[in-house]
């Protein structure tokens, strides 16, 4: 019998050696399988099914970057921001409380020591905290280090100052004021560029946090055009009015869509409100306060100075003007500043509390210049005692006291107004993303489905 003899491609591929990788698929062989109308089909689906899986991959990704930068408002750089102007107002407070403290002397009032001391204890606990907080940020850090060993210098002056002034020595007033220099013009120097770096660091975060995810929603768009064009295609094609698949993998998506959007705008407004109601008030009224202990202490250095240099005078008037505006004719009342400011940002459940604040500065404001006219007729027991008087609540010390502390309380309120605006608004965005690319993957199976279903009239 004879052999039959094998050519061409078929001797070809059965006398390949063992292991040998077969042939590439020809360009044209693919041509020739897309141009077949089950090829076409599958390539259709190929391209849909990708289509809806990348609107899945871009939603997942950018709706979890402003979750992260969203976290990161509320329990990093919110509160990070509040804590470095927490520190700031500590350490001011500090040095206006040293300077009540020294100017009573033996008659200094326990709880005036110990506000000083609570003061430098706060300040510590929470550049420590801010330490922490920061992580790499150099220039944070800098500033943070630089202030930690301040702390203990500025206390040590004003130890001195006291242990000369208990002596009977002149000098306890040199060093009163040496240290107060080194605090206004070093320390709280340095808590500012902090105040600033944290203040820039939230506002990158809320950036962040409230872009909408444009990439993300207009894939969807595209995705649920290039659907309902496919489907018009199938319909002129083999007047088949529904394509169950495809229907479905529509109507996933166009859910995917939509809670894309509404979550995203949800999560913006949130985000918003605790701008509104929570960080911007608080940074206007952080300003109110910083101004008003800058104001007393000036006040209180300027009689530590018995005369002998007019500075604190000047920086009483420049600080008063910038907290409540300039000062009127014959003695009318303040309207503007900051204090008008943070009133005008105050939210609701805490305006009440600014507006005590503006009309106890108008009582200090008179309690200030009546001392300032008896130490002008020389009579500086008198100023002293209308200034700081232990025991009385006549003094501007006793106005400071009771506007410091509407300022406080209204504080309070914004920081929680912030915390419950800001809370939870990641969360709602790492659903957000994990929903969504559920989604997308179900609308991915409903595009293979219907069109395998589509396949099977061609078998």
């Amino acid at each position: 019998m004879a052999t039959p003899v094998i050519t061409g491609e078929r001797a070809s591929a059965r006398t390949a050696a063992p292991g040998t990788a077969p042939r590439p698929v020809s360009t044209a062989a693919l041509r020739r399988a897309v141009d077949t109308p089950p090829g076409r089909l599958r390539l259709a689906g190929a391209v849909l099914a990708a289509l809806v899986l990348l609107f899945g991959a871009v939603t997942a990704w950018q709706a979890g970057s402003r979750a992260t930068a969203s976290g990161h408002v509320a329990g990093r750089s919110g509160p990070l921001s509040q804590d470095a102007a927490e520190i700031y107002r500590s350490l001011a407070d500090a040095d206006t409380t040293a300077a009540s403290g020294f100017l009573l002397a033996g008659a200094e009032p326990a709880a005036v020591r110990k506000r000083y001391q609570d003061d430098l204890a706060t300040a510590s606990r929470l550049l420590a905290e801010a330490s922490a907080r920061a992580g790499a940020d150099a220039d944070a850090q800098r500033w943070i280090s630089e202030l930690n060993q301040q702390v203990p210098q500025y206390a040590g002056l004003v130890e001195t100052a006291r242990a000369n002034d208990r002596q009977g020595l002149p000098l306890g007033g040199a060093y009163l004021r040496y240290a107060s220099t080194l605090m206004q013009d070093t320390m709280l120097a340095n808590a500012q560029h902090l105040v600033d770096a944290e203040s820039r660091q939230l506002d990158g975060d809320y950036a962040d946090a409230e872009s909408l995810p444009w990439a993300a929603l207009a894939l969807g768009l595209l995705a649920l055009g290039a659907l309902a064009r496919y489907q018009l295609v199938l319909f002129r094609r083999t007047n088949r009015v529904f394509n169950p698949g495809l229907v479905t993998a529509s109507a996933t998506l166009l859910v995917a869509v939509l809670w894309l959007l509404i979550g995203s705008l949800s999560a913006g407004s949130w985000l918003a409100d605790s701008r509104t109601y929570g960080t911007e008030p608080l940074m206007a009224l952080n300003q109110a306060r910083t101004q008003a202990l800058q104001a007393h202490t000036a006040e209180n250095l300027n009689l530590v100075a018995r005369g002998s240099s007019d500075t604190y005078t000047k920086r009483w008037a420049a600080v008063t003007d910038a907290l409540a505006g300039p000062a009127g004719q014959d003695g009318a009342a303040r309207d503007g500043g900051s204090l008008a400011q943070a009133l005008r940002l105050a939210p609701r459940d805490a305006s009440d509390r600014v507006a005590e604040a503006r009309k106890q500065f108008t009582g200090w404001d008179a309690r200030h210049r009546q001392a300032a006219e008896k130490e002008g007729a020389g009579d500086f027991d008198a100023a002293l005692q209308g200034t700081v008087g232990a025991g009385r609540d006549d003094t501007a010390e006793a106005s400071f006291a009771a506007l410091d502390q509407q300022l406080g309380r209204a504080a309070t309120v914004e920081r929680a107004r912030f915390k419950a605006e800001a809370d939870g608004v990641d969360g709602t965005l790492e659903a957000l993303a994990v929903g969504a690319a559920v989604l997308a993957v179900l609308s991915a199976v409903a595009v293979v489905r219907g069109i395998g279903r589509r396949l099977a009239d061609y078998r």
